[in-house]
This record gives C-alpha cells, sequence and structure tokens, in this order.
C-alpha cells in the first residue's frame, strides 16, 4: 500500500473516531454491606448455575412456568422494548458513518430575457448521475459515538431488564400456584369442617330431645355452624381469585397438565433452597439482571453528558457529489461528462438564548438521579436477599413448631370429643376444641406456603439462571 492511501486511512480513521468529552465512567461504591445481617448457612450451588426446570420439581408446575414465559403479555412487552432498543442502536451507531446514495436525475430551468445577464432568454437542461453524499458530520468531539455509546448502554438495559422480569414472572408464577394450592387445601378443610360440625349440631339435637342438651348448645352449635359455612363460602371466593391471577400471569388457558401436589409433597424445594449459596453481597447483588439494567442506564446517562458538552464546540459537516453530467442522457457516463461537487461547511454557535448550557444540566441531572437509582436498586436488591435468607433460616422452625401445635389441638380436639359424647365435658369446651384445631390447621397451611414461597424467591433473588 503506498503511503498517500495509508495517510489518507489514517486521516479518515482519525475524522471517524474524533475524541470524547464524556466523563470517564467509574462504578459508584456499593452502598450496602460487606456481609448479610445475619450469618446463613452456606450452601453449595451457585443459583446462576441452576435452571429452573431443575430447581422446580412439580411436574404441573413446570408446566405453568413455561406456558407462563411462552405467553405472558408484559413479558412480550419486554421482549419488544429489547428489539426497539436494538433499532435504536443501530440507528445511532449508523449516524457515525457517511450515507452514500446513488442518484440520476435531470434538471431544467428557464430563465427570462429580462433577467438574464445576456439579455436573452435562456434555458438549461442536463443530467446528472453519480454517487451523492449526504451531509455527514465529522465526529471530532465525539458527540455521534457519545449519543452511540448512550443507545447501545440503552440497548443493554432493556435486555438485562427483560432478563430482569423473566426472572421475576418465574418466581411470581411459584409464588401464585402456592398460593392457589394454599387455598385449595384450606377450602378443603373448611369444608371438612362445616361437615363436621352439621354432624354435631345434628348429634346436639338429639341429645336435646331426650333432654340432654338444652338451648344454649343447639345455639351454640348453629353458630358454629354458620360460622363454618361463611368461612368457606370466603375461600371459595379467594380461591377462585387466586386461579384468576395466575391465569393471567400465564397467559392463557391451560389445559391437559400434569396433577398438582399438596404443598405437604412439596419440600424438595426447601432443600434446593437450603442448597443455594448466598455468597458475597458484592458478587450476588452485580450479577442480578436489575442491578445490571440499573448500571448500563446510568452508563448511558454519562454518554450523554459527552453529547451535551460538544454541543458547545463547532461542528464540520461535509455534503458531496462525484458522478457525471451531460445535456442528453445518452452521453451521461461518456468520457469528458465527470462533475463533481464538494460543500464543506463549519458552524460554531454564538447565541442560543442558553439552549446547550440547560442540555448539559438535564444530562448531568439525569446522571445524578441514575446514580441515585442505581444505588437504590442495589440497596433494595440487598433488603431482598437479607430477608429471604432469613426467612430460609426461620420458617422451617416456625413450621414445624405449627405442625407440632396442629398435632396437640388434633388430639386435644379427639380427647374432648370422647368427654363430651361420655357426658363428662360440656359443648363449650368442644367447641373451644373445634375452633382450636381449624385454626392451628389452618396456620400451620399458611406457614407452608410461606416457605415455599420464599424459597421460590430466594431463587430470583440470587439470580438464578434465567436462561
Amino acid at each position: 500500500m503506498n503511503k498517500p492511501k495509508i495517510v489518507a486511512g489514517a486521516l479518515l480513521s482519525l475524522l471517524l473516531a474524533g475524541c470524547s468529552l464524556a466523563p470517564d465512567y467509574r462504578r459508584p461504591d456499593t452502598p450496602v454491606a460487606e456481609q448479610w445481617p445475619q450469618p446463613a448457612k452456606a450452601g453449595s450451588e451457585n443459583a446462576k448455575s441452576v435452571s429452573w426446570q431443575r430447581y422446580f420439581s412439580d411436574p404441573h408446575l413446570r408446566a405453568l412456568i413455561a406456558a407462563a414465559l411462552e405467553h405472558n403479555r408484559d413479558l412480550r412487552v419486554a421482549v419488544g422494548r429489547v428489539e426497539e432498543a436494538r433499532g435504536l442502536a443501530g440507528i445511532a451507531r449508523a449516524d457515525r458513518w457517511p450515507s452514500i446514495s446513488a442518484s440520476v436525475g435531470r434538471t431544467a430551468a428557464l430563465t427570462p430575457a429580462g433577467v438574464s445577464q445576456s439579455g436573452k432568454e435562456l434555458e438549461i437542461s442536463y443530467y446528472t448521475g453519480g454517487l451523492n453524499l449526504l451531509s455527514f458530520e465529522i465526529d471530532f468531539w465525539g458527540r455521534a459515538k457519545n449519543l452511540s455509546d448512550a443507545a447501545l448502554a440503552a440497548y443493554l438495559a432493556s435486555d438485562a431488564a427483560r432478563r430482569a422480569f423473566r426472572l421475576s414472572l418465574i418466581g411470581e408464577v411459584a409464588g401464585a400456584y402456592f398460593g392457589e394450592r394454599e387455598l385449595e387445601e384450606r377450602l378443603a378443610l373448611a369444608e371438612k369442617t362445616l361437615r363436621s360440625r352439621e354432624e354435631t349440631r345434628r348429634f346436639i339435637a338429639l341429645r336435646r330431645e331426650v333432654g340432654l342438651a338444652g338451648d344454649l348448645d343447639d345455639l351454640q352449635a348453629d353458630g358454629a355452624c354458620e360460622t363454618a359455612r361463611a368461612d368457606a363460602a370466603s375461600l371459595e371466593r379467594q380461591h377462585a381469585a387466586a386461579r384468576t391471577a395466575l391465569q393471567l400471569l400465564v397467559g392463557t388457558q391451560t389445559r391437559d397438565l400434569p396433577g398438582s401436589r399438596p404443598l405437604a409433597e412439596q419440600g424438595d424445594i426447601t432443600g434446593r433452597s437450603a442448597a443455594l449459596s448466598p455468597g458475597l453481597p458484592s458478587d450476588v447483588l452485580l450479577a442480578r439482571p436489575d442491578v445490571q439494567a440499573a448500571e448500563q442506564a446510568l452508563i448511558a446517562a454519562n454518554a450523554n453528558i459527552g453529547a451535551a458538552r460538544a454541543a458547545f464546540f463547532p461542528k464540520l459537516s461535509l455534503v458531496g457529489m462525484l458522478g457525471s453530467a451531460s445535456p442528453a442522457l445518452s452521453g451521461l457516463f461518456k468520457a469528458g461528462s465527470g462533475a463533481w461537487t464538494f460543500a464543506p461547511s463549519l458552524s460554531l454557535p454564538l447565541f442560543d438564548a442558553g439552549r446547550n448550557s440547560a442540555n448539559q444540566d438535564v444530562a448531568e441531572a439525569r446522571k445524578m438521579i441514575a446514580v441515585a437509582q442505581y444505588e437504590k436498586t442495589l440497596q433494595t436488591a440487598f433488603k431482598e436477599v437479607a430477608d429471604l435468607l432469613a426467612a430460609r433460616e426461620t420458617l422451617g422452625a416456625q413450621l414445624a413448631a405449627q405442625e407440632r401445635v396442629q398435632q396437640a389441638q388434633e388430639q386435644r380436639l379427639k380427647l374432648t370429643g370422647a368427654r363430651y359424647k361420655a357426658g363428662i365435658a360440656n359443648h363449650l369446651e368442644l367447641l373451644d376444641a373445634q375452633r382450636d384445631a381449624f385454626a392451628a390447621e389452618q396456620a400451620a397451611l399458611q406457614v407452608r406456603r410461606l416457605q415455599l414461597a420464599a424459597a421460590a424467591q430466594l431463587y430470583k433473588a440470587l439470580g438464578g439462571g434465567d436462561e
């Protein structure tokens, strides 16, 4: 390659690259503690390496999650925003390069004799053809580069936001499924309790006929029965709403799914939750896609400052054409018809009523906002993980204690029922035992659901394998 070409290539590279007036980017310090508030048992697996198919073993739940990832409308919106950001990044990247087009055209003009320098009517007609260099800005100050960098960061932020939403959707579907399972089991328990209290009411009615029970016992039995009926109706309404909410998350009608498991048979997820390693806050939080999205938004804001600063400096633009011109179309590309135009322009802002200064102030303010949002995202993520790690350590003990309460109340109910039939205990004692046993079993179902939901959310909070 000869020397002029080398010089021309180097000059073109310099013109295209220019310099950048954006501040040097530096990731803000992590505004959270270096350790989790409460020591957590160190698991053996990194959540990023665990797929959701392996983490959730219930076939029914896995089918619901797969359907949600395919049909959830909010996730489709997130995917569409990624594609939109990708296109905008492509447009910004293209602005850094010359835009060249090919054209063929005819020009015709008639100048009357009264305004012609020769005093004669002048008619001009010719054809042109060639390559046109549209207005191209020489990016000395990095304005186009910074706009391209900002658009690229915005695209990466939208993609990270999509991954964050996808991971969140997995956790939400699991939580909604466990909630629906809890309400179905609580409804079944309420209906069982209602049948039991109806039997008790019939038994008291028989005792009343032979004088072994009074009006007070009868009224107490009626009240207990209707209370159980009201509880069952309330739980039926809540269960219907939970089914609808789950269907909205999934985004489609689900048919022919594998059978669902009772909450008591979902204990394997708590074991997988216990195996997840909490790691160090700095390692875990910076790997979360929502934190990555916030950082990319900060990078975009930082690049926009450089674009705003470039507006204060001269702007060099190029316009040109290289081709041929001829009075006849047939002679357009014959020898001697070559033509060219070259029209560089240099502009320097002198007075804009403070517009450029205001644009720079806006860019710097948006960076300040982005820094605060990034730090808040980190703090929120830290709290979420810390709370879920604490829940993982305590909900198991709470469930074990609540199950012991349930067993004790069930045993008490059996003994009180036998004593009542033997005439040793009164109906009020039986009613209290029934209420306490019902409440203990309902509470056990609630704690079991909380434990499963916490396990699902911990997978999401630790940045589980979202893809």
